[in-house]
C-alpha cells in the first residue's frame, strides 16, 4: 500500500518545527507550491561550505529518501540551487544553519 503524501506546506512546517525544538535555525528561502511543490534543503555549516539535499524515490523499495544534490563552497551550492529553481518555480528551498552539520533529514517520520 502506498504511503499517503503530505502537502509540501505541511511537511515544511513540520520540519521547521522539528528543527526549532533542537535549536537549529532554518529559513524558508523560496516558498514553493503549497500542495505539490518539491522541497530542497540547503545545509550551511557557517564556514563557507554547504550541502543541498533533494528528495527522491528509491526504485527498489518505493520509499522517498533524501539524497545529496551537491556539496562544496556555499556560492557553488547556491548556484546549483538557483539552477534547480529555474527548472522548477514551484520548488521550496529551506536553508538550515548548523555548525555541526545537523539537518535531521534522516530522522524518523521525515521521509
Amino acid at each position: 500500500m502506498a504511503e499517503p503524501r503530505l502537502t509540501a506546506r505541511f511537511w515544511v512546517d513540520a520540519y521547521r518545527r522539528r528543527l526549532a525544538l533542537m535549536d537549529i535555525p532554518c529559513f524558508v528561502v523560496a516558498h514553493g507550491d503549497d500542495t505539490a511543490g518539491a522541497v530542497l534543503v540547503k545545509l550551511s555549516t557557517l564556514d563557507g561550505r554547504a550541502r543541498a539535499f533533494t528528495r527522491t524515490f528509491d526504485l527498489e523499495t518505493g520509499a522517498r529518501i533524501w539524497t545529496e544534490l551537491t556539496a562544496g563552497p556555499e556560492g557553488e551550492v547556491d548556484a546549483a540551487i538557483s539552477r534547480q529553481r529555474g527548472f522548477d518555480p514551484d520548488l521550496w528551498v529551506i536553508e538550515v544553519e548548523d555548525r555541526e552539520g545537523r539537518h535531521q533529514l534522516d530522522a524518523e517520520g521525515l521521509g
